[in-house]
């Protein structure tokens, strides 16, 4: 189960693989006060091992024709992480997450990796709805899926508890019919849907 699909400017996704841990669990150390303030993951993870849970519940998600998780590499190093939560196949939607090292943002990377996920997702797995869900205080996350003009749609108050303290969170969607064209997808993964 082996992909690569080029971004612009040398980044490229890949399918995230067991003997990524280590480097994932780095990178997270590195950005932890960064992504603490955002991700309810990143308390609980103080060592690789809660890393290479995810990364196996990620290929066994793969496997089963529910989405799947990619990490963001750009040279040889991993800068961040991109996948789809789950497919709601009966449906046909799905919810992309993401993060990026805090040092990496700011260059379009994460905004074209997202868009190759939502037009695999319409393209190929012919799905009708993607979601994204941010933090509202999370300015630099929620201003990718408006970059790429998903719709607001409202807030979840307490949407999300990270440690002791809840966050809004406010849920973009962008629908097949809306999605413009051209498209560029990731043509290598499953193209089977249920």
């Amino acid at each position: 189960m082996m992909f690569r699909y080029e971004l612009s400017g040398g980044p490229f996704l890949r399918l995230i693989e067991e003997s990524d841990a280590d480097e994932l669990f780095a990178l997270v150390e590195a950005n932890r006060a960064h992504l603490e303030r955002w991700l309810p993951w990143v308390e609980a993870t103080r060592d690789p091992e809660p890393i290479l849970d995810f990364i196996r519940a990620g290929r066994k998600q793969f496997v089963d024709n529910n989405g799947f998780q990619a990490t963001i590499v750009d040279g040889a190093q991993i800068i961040g992480a991109i996948g789809f939560h789950a497919v709601d196949w009966r449906n046909r939607s799905t919810i992309i997450v993401y993060w990026l090292a805090e040092d990496r943002q700011g260059r379009g990377t994460m905004t074209e990796a997202v868009r190759a996920l939502v037009s695999h997702a319409f393209d190929v797995w012919k799905l009708n709805r993607v979601e994204i869900r941010a933090a509202v205080g999370n300015v630099r996350s929620r201003a990718i899926p408006e970059r790429l003009g998903f719709k607001e749609e409202g807030v979840l108050r307490d949407g999300e508890r990270i440690g002791e303290r809840y966050e809004d969170s406010v849920v973009y969607s962008m629908l097949a019919k809306d999605w413009p064209s051209p498209r560029r997808f990731l043509g290598s993964l499953p193209a089977s849907s249920p």
